[in-house]
């Protein structure tokens, strides 16, 4: 990814950039504030992050954010662009994502979701930025709120890991280069994805990730949130798995799934959602799983999502099929593939 500085703003130019904090410019907002699109003065279009006043984010989330951003260079983590940090204003600008968040286009809402292919190529993407803190970053870092709404995706789908407000440097690796140990730390991340160990022993480690991005993985699968209705996805997954039925809660958004790809995915994914950290795979193993099964994937071309034209952020453009096996990297809601039909219907039964 390209290496910049960071730049510190000022309040006018950040209003300049969104048309002083316009509506129309504002894409989202969540517990720390508000983000908008910004336009900046040399023409960049940027996402900037505007803390609610009453929530400087304790300003330690805000500096976390700015001191581990500005020394991490992956093309599978979002870039920090700059910051602003004046009295009474906190703000974070970070490279623009124009086709969202991944939890976006796996919401019911969305009127184009990604086919099954397209799914595994973020699942990967998003696998190698978490691979790359905890094992190429220095000291390693424990991301702390993995999550569908922390993957980002550019114009071609990249994903983007975000959100580093909570993350904390890990422990220094022993001599083999696994992370031994663990920081004890007050629990914080977000229900629905938090390792029920760290929940309960206050130990953070690199398998808390693991355990967060496996909620990932089961929400691509089925579709469904971490928590919805009063019900837990991990045991709604686990299930459905032990009776059987796992073509019922299998995404019917996702096209033609061949299923001994689905259920090698389906298989990690509960790997990553085990109780005992110990049973959890390394985010290196998860990575070369993850390429084993985009390999058996018929037809798929891997060059494909880095080739297609995407820019304007407009997902219909990014409908490209693999005209050998039908095989949707983007399927629409309405008249899609019904993934719980045909292929899929035979499913391996559970071990």
């Amino acid at each position: 990814s390209r290496h910049r500085s960071r730049t510190v703003s000022k309040r006018s130019q950040m209003a300049r950039a969104t048309n002083n904090f316009d509506l129309l410019a504002q894409v989202g907002q969540g517990g720390y504030g508000k983000v908008y699109r910004g336009t900046l003065d040399d023409g960049e279009i940027v996402a900037i992050k505007r803390a609610h006043e009453d929530s400087l984010q304790g300003s330690k989330e805000f500096c976390t954010e700015i001191e581990l951003l500005s020394r991490l260079h992956h093309r599978n983590l979002v870039s920090l662009v700059g910051y602003c940090d004046e009295a009474d204003e906190q703000m974070l600008v970070y490279e623009y994502m124009p086709n969202g968040t991944l939890r976006d286009h796996l919401s019911s809402k969305a009127k184009l979701s990604p086919g099954f292919g397209l799914r595994l190529h973020i699942a990967l993407g998003a696998s190698k930025g978490i691979l790359y803190l905890h094992t190429d970053a220095n000291p390693p870092i424990f991301h702390r709120d993995v999550k569908a709404s922390n993957i980002l995706l550019d114009s071609k789908f990249v994903p983007k890991v975000a959100d580093f407000g909570l993350s904390r440097l890990a422990p220094v690796p022993d001599i083999e280069g696994t992370l031994a140990g663990h920081v004890s730390t007050v629990v914080k991340g977000t229900p629905g994805y938090l390792d029920p160990e760290y929940f309960l022993t206050h130990k953070l480690t690199d398998k808390s990730d693991v355990y967060s991005l496996g909620v990932v993985f089961l929400e691509m699968l089925t579709g469904m949130k971490p928590i919805e209705h009063g019900k837990n996805i991990v045991r709604e997954v686990n299930k459905a798995y032990q009776s059987g039925n796992i073509s019922e809660i299998v995404d019917s958004r996702m096209g033609m799934c061949p299923p001994d790809c689905i259920n090698r995915f389906l298989l990690l994914a509960t790997k990553c959602c085990q109780d005992e950290t110990d049973e959890r795979p390394s985010m290196s193993e998860i990575v070369r799983e993850l390429e084993v099964i985009l390999r058996m994937m018929p037809e798929v071309d891997l060059n494909l999502l880095e080739t297609t034209d995407t820019d304007s952020g407009d997902m219909s453009k990014a409908l490209s099929t693999s005209s050998a096996t039908g095989t949707s990297f983007v399927t629409q809601t309405s008249g899609s593939v019904n993934a719980s039909s045909g292929v899929l219907s035979e499913v391996l039964a559970p071990r």
